[in-house]
């Protein structure tokens, strides 16, 4: 029996969610066994509660009333604690994640010659390691060091600097073909994990001296340029290794960019950049530790944390048998439970493409049984899970790096992100309701659902987020919020048969560990590109170009401007994919007079819907994987279902109210009329209306009255109702003929 049967078959019995917030192994993820195990378990945990207390302000000798001199006092210093967050993060990744996947011939045993070249760049990746800790004695003891010395630059230059690159480099070609089981460390994994150590102490060490304040002058130590070249190399490998290819190629474009900008013509004409000066400033706050690494290192994490301990307790089972157990019944059950629950995981792992796996494969094969196509169970998956990054309160995490880009406080975008999210979801409810009529589905069998009242009993399991909530909104930080949040979710447990105890504990933040490393390569990455942006001024070129559009015609540079958030978030996660756009788009959309948060939510809101833009839709692709779809058919599907996506932004610009910019008595009738709109727009894209099938002409009128209830004023709200009601008396006198066009055409 089929993978797909087999599945399809739970419904004989009551559907129950089992795990579905269970991270999937990843093909080139190592399974480690004994000690390797623990060591990698215990690095993990280790690595995640050092940033809760980190954030928290704790320290070991907070805990225990015993000052330890050798570990880090709370608060760190801004730039130090973002240099271990991305080191530890590249250590741990390098150990987990192999350069290749284990299948087939590709997970045999290298040579000998591999491993023994290998096991030599152990060597300079150590020298380069004992180097910056000499170079630490040495300011310690009160040697100044004003990075200009002649005495200091061969030491920099052949005592750590070339060390350093001959491991990287080496580690990583060597890393690509170097076959190592998957229970075990690879040698030039580990030299790639001693690199980033050596990185972060001569970043940390030289940082701490006056000579941040040279950085991208002819001023800067040597060593900051070549730490940082590696530090740059690192970063893309590993990124390439647990994010794919996507983003590496846009980074490199970016890099290369740097050093041929001053030859191309026009708008992308840049200065002549000497490579000193820019990766002198590159693994700075203009770029690796800018707004991407501050956000990951702070929100992002803790929420991975928050997360953590949620799986632990199980509530991620009990999101998806509520939405079972609430909208099952329902015609086309199964898809709009995918719909409540994908929004509801979407919101808090903040990846698309790995909140399709989780859920999709219970919804998808319940969806395909009762009776949707294969490319719409999995269109319908892919969309409702890409919605869950625009959910508030927690939004994935776009939401913090908006708000750390912007300075508007995050509570304020939370608040703003209401009507948005309403409109996505109930937009693409009203597209899966009017499949299901079009084909007469059913929804679930009772038996075949979990029971409503003992799924109400348990309804203190949403007290996490409840808390979450109430705390951003009394006025908490969000660290804060989330601590308490995270506490709470150990509370609840308690009521539950997984009770957290230590051991659960310390698993989470195990968990944790392990589930950071994607999202923080992923935005150690972006902060390169942001990094070229800011030291090229492209960014404020293409503002110009933006400018010049608008003087033509607004609404023909707001699409321009949607294409390109669209094109440079295809194929990258929803941070990487904002952070970028953020960058590049939303200051022309600013100069063009629109506010802040309209401009930054326009270009978020594209950035989120790359995942199900085609031609490469990461979201789709996956929920392709589990429905047995055509990929390509997947991706249009969901395009058409989540379409409404793509013309809420635009109500933005148009009706501010949307984003809670007003009066109440404003704000009311823009949710009551943007709704109103978006029903009419999936009622004409499915072509059913009146509970019937409506003819080409009533479906085109559908669209036009919707996209009349776009610009938000009273006459064209007036002219777009007036529409509908018209078209109501059309299809309930005349009854149209829905294959009109149809008979037409075979009489031709």
């Amino acid at each position: 029996m089929s993978e797909t049967a087999q599945q399809g078959d739970r419904t004989d019995g009551p559907v129950i969610a089992e795990d579905v917030d269970v991270e999937p192994v990843e093909r080139n993820r190592r399974l480690f066994t004994g000690w390797h195990y623990a060591f990698i378990a215990g690095f993990a945990t280790i690595y995640a509660a050092f940033h809760m207390a980190a954030l928290n302000g704790l320290s070991i000798s907070d805990w225990t009333g015993v000052e330890i001199g050798f570990l880090p006092q709370f608060p760190m210093e801004t730039w130090n604690f973002r240099i271990v967050h991305v080191a530890g993060a590249l250590a741990l990744g390098f150990l987990l994640f192999a350069a290749y996947d284990f299948t087939g011939d590709r997970a045999r045993r290298d040579t000998p010659i591999t491993g023994y070249v290998a096991y030599a760049l152990l060597l300079p990746a150590l020298y380069s390691i004992w180097t910056a800790l000499s170079f630490a004695r040495r300011i310690a003891d009160g040697e100044m060091w004003n990075g200009i010395a002649p005495e200091f630059v061969n030491p920099e230059i052949y005592h750590f600097g070339i060390p350093l690159l001959v491991a990287t480099f080496g580690g990583i070609v060597v890393g690509w073909v170097h076959r190592r089981d998957r229970a075990g460390f690879s040698a030039p994994d580990v030299v790639l994990a001693l690199c980033g150590v050596s990185v972060a102490v001569y970043l940390i060490t030289i940082y701490g001296t006056l000579m941040r304040n040279s950085t991208g002058t002819p001023f800067a130590p040597i060593g900051i340029s070549l730490a940082a070249v590696a530090g740059t190399a690192l970063i893309m490998e590993l990124t390439r290794r647990v994010a794919g290819l996507a983003l590496i190629i846009i980074a490199g474009v970016f890099l290369v960019y740097v050093f041929v900008g001053d030859l191309l013509p026009g708008f992308l004409n840049a200065p002549d950049i000497a490579w000193t000066r820019f990766f002198s400033q590159v693994y700075t706050d203009a770029g690796i530790l800018g707004p991407t690494t501050a956000v990951s290192s702070t929100y992002i994490i803790l929420f991975i944390i928050f997360a953590a301990f949620l799986q632990a307790s199980k509530v991620g089972d009990y999101f998806v048998n509520f939405a079972f157990a609430a909208a099952g019944r329902a015609r086309g059950g199964p898809a709009k439970v995918a719909i409540f629950a994908s929004g509801l995981m979407g919101m808090i792992n903040g990846t698309s493409a790995g909140n399709v796996v989780a859920t999709g494969s219970l919804t998808i094969p319940l969806m395909k049984k009762v009776g949707y196509h294969r490319k719409t169970a999995g269109a319908v998956e892919a969309a409702a899970s890409t919605g869950g990054q625009i959910m508030p309160p927690i939004m994935g995490a776009g939401a913090f790096i908006m708000a750390e880009i912007t300075g508007i406080p995050y509570q304020e975008i939370a608040i703003a992100a209401i009507i948005p999210a309403v409109l996505y979801f109930v937009s693409i409810y009203f597209m899966v309701d009017f499949e299901a009529a079009k084909l007469g589905m059913r929804g679930m069998r009772e038996d075949e659902l979990p029971k409503f009242r003992d799924m109400v009993r348990r309804v203190f399991l949403f007290i996490p987020i409840i808390i979450l909530i109430a705390a951003l909104f009394m006025g908490y930080s969000v660290i804060r919020a989330g601590t308490l949040a995270t506490a709470a979710a150990a509370v609840v447990s308690w009521l539950t048969p997984y009770r957290m105890g230590i051991r659960s504990i310390i698993k989470a933040f195990e968990l944790a560990g392990v589930m950071s490393i994607q999202i923080i390569a992923v935005c150690a990455c972006a902060g390169i590109i942001v990094g070229v942006i800011s030291l090229t001024g492209v960014g404020a070129r293409f503002s110009a170009l933006l400018l010049g559009l608008a003087e033509a015609n607004q609404l023909v540079a707001l699409i321009f401007a949607m294409c390109i958030a669209i094109l440079l978030g295809m194929g990258m996660p929803t941070t990487a994919a904002y952070a970028v756009a953020a960058s590049v788009v939303a200051p022309g959309l600013v100069q063009m007079g629109i506010p802040m948060l309209t401009a930054h939510f326009f270009v978020f809101y594209f950035a989120v819907v790359s995942a199900i833009t085609p031609p490469v839709a990461l979201a789709s692709y996956a929920a392709a994987g589990i429905s047995g779809a055509n990929p390509m058919e997947t991706s249009v599907a969901s395009f058409k279902i989540g379409i409404a996506a793509f013309i809420v932004p635009f109500m933005f610009f148009y009706n501010s109210a949307i984003l809670m910019e007003g009066t109440w008595f404003e704000v009311i009738r823009a949710g009551v009329t943007a709704v109103f709109g978006v029903f009419l727009l999936s009622s004409g894209v499915q072509g059913w209306f009146m509970n019937g099938r409506a003819a080409w002409f009533m479906r085109l009128g559908l669209i036009l009255a919707a996209l009349f209830m776009i610009e938000g004023g009273w006459i064209t709200d007036l002219i777009g109702v007036g529409a509908a009601v018209a078209l109501v008396l059309v299809q309930r006198v005349f009854h149209p003929d829905p294959d009109a066009q149809i008979e037409v055409r075979g009489a031709d």
